[in-house]
């Protein structure tokens, strides 16, 4: 995977780019959750490394499945990822996020990307799970006033977090991705 800018070769996200030319937009949605779990001044992410050297980190959580409700997504894809049951919270983000695939022909998936304000258990130890994504190496606390400058999916949600602390209502992000 190769970061040029905002996005990554490979299976790109693209971050704040026009979705216009997606002529091999696969038509079907898939909704993902996503978990922001903030502890002491510190975010939990995971840690992924790539076969070119690349490192970049990601926010746990995943795709929905055709008979989960997005709170059963969230719980199965932390399970797997990070290895600790999660306590959802408010529903904090909502954005659209259009996803280069790696195939032939050059695909792209439409995602809605639902990110929840969950907590874990305070003796919990950073660890992967019993089925951690494809390049997850590791699973970290990062500090918050650290992680804008690092290489992040879904940037976006970082600098719109100050700005969702002040109210409780969920905000849609639009196209982030």
């Amino acid at each position: 995977m190769k970061r040029t800018g905002n996005s990554f070769s490979g299976t790109d996200v693209l971050y704040g780019q026009s979705n216009a030319g997606m002529d091999n937009l696969i038509p079907q949605i898939r909704n993902a959750t996503r978990a922001l779990i903030v502890r002491d001044g510190h975010i939990l992410l995971l840690k992924k490394e790539y076969d070119d050297g690349k490192t970049c980190f990601a926010f746990p959580g995943g795709g929905q499945e055709t008979d989960e409700t997005l709170i059963q997504a969230l719980n199965r894809e932390c399970a797997e990822e990070i290895g600790v049951e999660v306590e959802i919270g408010r529903l904090i983000h909502v954005a659209d996020c259009f996803k280069l695939r790696n195939t032939t022909p050059s695909t792209t998936r439409h995602l809605v990307e639902f990110f929840f304000e969950c907590t874990i258990s305070d003796s919990y130890i950073p660890r992967n799970g019993h089925h951690p994504d494809k390049h997850q190496v590791g699973v970290v606390w990062k500090d918050v006033t650290q992680v804008e400058n690092m290489a992040l999916f879904f940037p976006a949600l970082i600098a719109s977090l100050d700005r969702t602390a002040k109210t409780n209502d969920p905000v849609y992000l639009g196209k982030f991705c």
